[in-house]
């Protein structure tokens, strides 16, 4: 299976990892208490020229591949989640949507941006739009070559200190007709686009998770996503660009999960307790045992679904890939946490951060629910219906 790394994919795993343990680990647990934005880590991943790293080359990228990105961001959710998410969302996600999707100037414009520190934001989530994302009521109506906005995002990660957000939307043409849900681009600090109440959340709690308001947010036709043809970019190609950010996610989840056993391992052979270490016990053995067998078959998934992308990760093997990836992190942190007993619970080591950090991973980017329909409905080659009605209406 064509995913084992190259011997330059090792030497970026190597890197990024003693780069993430001088670097960002000794920042993670202040940006965990004083929930502020890792400027600090950003900083450093864009010198070493870990933004972006996916974007082409002719845009300032290193023309990386998404096994690289998936690499890059396992090794830094290792030492702080938070690093972890902002990689995948500089290297997977928005970017890599507007990358292929985009006009030349706005893949320069995003490119540009991302290589300069920013970390792009996806407006998907509503108050009443959640999994059931195609019942967003968000609209953009065309006025006159431009595009108004108006509605309500929830839950933006990044609402507030992105500077470009990928808005997914309605749109109406101006006779009034609708042309389904498509991209439009719009710059944080444009009349109309404010960011709302930022959620008080359990973990990852150095990244915000914001509302975004659009009152009357005016767009140039340039900032719309459209095919060669002239076509918006519609709902299903946008949520095939999002399978990125889902592996991304999942990368996120290993890698928290990892640092997690790695800590607990070095505990099982250092902590003595009835005169030897308490590795020596069985039950503890088998945790340990456990917790490697998930982390190995997580990172196999993960990696595979991230080799294999076309251009984009597979729909069915970026779902599996996460729903595995988010369930083994919450095992194994909450594991490794129990193997350090008290300690584990104190906030004076990293273990509980790193459990708080992990449950995210099972809701987030799609609940673990929501994805085991995905991956139910390609085994079955059936598109399940989600609505009453329409299950009424198939059944008769």
């Amino acid at each position: 299976m064509p995913f084992d790394l190259t011997e330059e994919q090792k030497a970026l795993e190597a890197r990024v990892r003693r780069l993430a343990t001088e670097r960002i680990a000794p920042r993670a647990a202040a940006i965990d208490r004083t929930e502020a934005y890792p400027w600090e880590n950003v900083a450093v991943l864009r010198e070493t020229g870990l933004l972006g790293y996916t974007i082409p080359k002719e845009y300032g990228g290193a023309g990386g591949n998404f096994l690289d990105a998936a690499v890059i961001v396992e090794e830094l959710a290792r030492a702080c989640g938070v690093t972890g998410r902002i990689a995948v969302e500089t290297n997977m996600g928005a970017i890599s949507a507007v990358m292929c999707h985009g006009t030349e100037d706005q893949k320069r414009l995003a490119a540009g941006l991302v290589l300069a520190g920013d970390k792009p934001a996806i407006c998907i989530t509503e108050p009443a739009a959640g999994s059931a994302a195609n019942e967003m009521t968000t609209r953009a109506d065309r006025h006159g070559g431009r595009w108004v906005i108006n509605g309500r995002k929830h839950w933006i990660t990044g609402g507030g200190t992105s500077r470009l957000y990928l808005v997914f939307a309605r749109a109406f043409a101006e006779d009034g007709r609708e042309l389904g849900i498509a991209g439009f681009l719009a710059r944080a600090g444009e009349t109309g686009l404010v960011v709302g109440r930022r959620e008080p959340t359990m973990g990852l709690r150095g990244i915000p998770e914001t509302e975004i308001l659009f009152e009357n947010l005016e767009i140039t036709d340039a900032m719309a996503l459209r095919h060669a043809d002239g076509r918006l970019v519609g709902f299903a190609d946008l949520m095939n660009a999002y399978n990125s950010q889902r592996v991304g996610a999942a990368a996120v989840a290993l890698g928290i999960a990892a640092g997690a056993f790695d800590l607990a391992l070095d505990f099982a052979r250092e902590r003595k307790q009835f005169g030897r270490p308490i590795g020596e016990f069985q039950g503890l053995q088998w945790k340990l045992a456990d917790m490697a067998i998930g982390l190995e078959a997580a990172r196999l998934m993960v990696r595979r679904a991230a080799a294999l992308a076309a251009p984009f990760p597979d729909p069915l093997l970026a779902a599996e890939a996460k729903v595995l990836a988010a369930e083994t992190a919450i095992r194994v942190t909450n594991e490794a946490l129990q193997i350090f007993g008290a300690r584990g619970y104190s906030r004076d080591f990293p273990l509980e951060r790193m459990a708080r950090d992990a449950r995210m991973f099972t809701i987030g980017g799609g609940t673990a629910e929501i994805l085991r329909t995905v991956i139910a409905s390609r085994l079955l080659g059936w598109k399940l219906p989600q609505r009453r009605a329409k299950a009424r209406a198939d059944a008769s």
